[in-house]
């Protein structure tokens, strides 16, 4: 792979990506690379936390320059068939994030250095987000004549207040960590990335010791609820936990307590399609 590592520990996978020397910024390779390593990873049997990190100067400086440059993302705007093009080709490229924000098991997003455009739109679809103290955040597009389009406007209002969000998407200001930690969108501000990263995978390998199925059902849970009133969400989660409650796990997390040893929970079905069978 050009643009990312992965790699898994005892249910806890790290990707990482690796285009330093480019400021990790997106490219159509980058897409082609991390749509399978989604796929691969949702479908994953051993899997139970994810975290996203990345190397050199900047997380991201979201999409490349190139990109606009070259026309792979620039629809022919002189036609309203051609402007017209563009909404299915935005929706294949929301796609990724929009899998991401779908994984089977928790993303934990560890930020360092510049955060910008698109890259906005990647960790908005993550779970979880840390950061360190040199991190800062820019809603890039409209600085390029452009409105976000990949996730950024839909994801943040649930995760920040709204106001902050339309001056930084109005402006395209910098907002440092200190101020996104402040504002809820990062869980929580670290002294260099290393410590970053190390804190995400020790959150990662928290998770990893919980009931998986319990894991997978607080997610639907938080994003039904994100996404619905609270009648129909309280509805949800009633056949919810019916559907995966095990008395096994509760005994197996009151055992592991007591013994003071790790927990042994059944991982996740891998998954297998119809299409496939």
């Amino acid at each position: 792979m050009d643009c990312f590592e992965l790699s898994e520990e005892a249910g806890v996978a790290h990707l990482i990506l690796r285009r330093a020397d480019a400021l990790n910024t997106m490219t159509p390779q980058m897409w082609r690379e991390l749509e399978p390593l989604l796929e691969q990873l949702h479908r994953s049997a051993t899997l139970r936390a994810l975290v996203i990190s990345s190397t050199g100067k900047h997380f991201s400086a979201g999409m490349s320059l190139d990109v606009f440059k070259g026309g792979a993302i620039a629809p022919d705007d002189r036609s309203a068939e051609g402007r017209a093009a563009l909404v299915d080709m935005l929706a294949d490229m929301q796609k990724a994030f929009t899998r991401l924000d779908e994984l089977r098991v928790p993303v934990i997003a560890a930020i360092h250095g510049g955060c910008i455009g698109g890259a906005v739109d990647l960790v908005a679809a993550c779970d979880i987000r840390y950061a360190s103290e040199d991190a800062f955040f820019c809603i890039q597009e409209i600085n390029i004549g452009m409105a976000a389009d990949l996730g950024t406007l839909q994801r943040l209002p649930k995760l920040m207040p709204l106001g902050l969000l339309k001056e930084l998407a109005y402006t395209g200001r910098r907002m440092g960590a200190a101020r996104a930690a402040a504002c809820g969108l990062v869980n929580e501000v670290f002294a260099s990335q290393a410590q970053c990263v190390e804190a995400a995978l020790a959150c990662a390998r928290e998770i990893a010791q919980k009931p998986p199925v319990a894991i997978w059902g607080s997610k639907q849970a938080i994003h039904y609820a994100r996404d619905h009133g609270v009648a129909d969400s309280l509805q949800q989660m009633g056949w919810l936990q019916a559907a995966i409650w095990q008395n096994a796990n509760l005994m197996e997390a009151f055992m592991a307590t007591q013994g003071k040893r790790p927990t042994q929970f059944p991982d996740l079905k891998p998954l297998r399609y119809f299409r496939e069978g």
